[in-house]
């Protein structure tokens, strides 16, 4: 079986340190076992999520 884990912020603001301990954790959860790790990024909050917000937490 295959370890599949994400990170699925929401683009309503910049990155800051939980959400990036989060997607280092998942990451090294995922290469430890030799499984993959997926960026996707939630839309339960339409009204605030700004394209630029996502762009930053790829760019990060």
């Amino acid at each position: 079986m295959t370890v599949t884990v994400r990170f699925a912020p929401s683009p309503t603001g910049r990155i800051h340190i939980g959400n990036a301990r989060t997607a280092l954790f998942n990451w090294l959860f995922a290469m430890n076992n030799k499984g993959r790790f997926i960026q996707r990024f939630d839309d339960t909050d339409v009204a605030r999520s700004m394209q630029e917000f996502s762009d930053a937490i790829l760019y990060d």
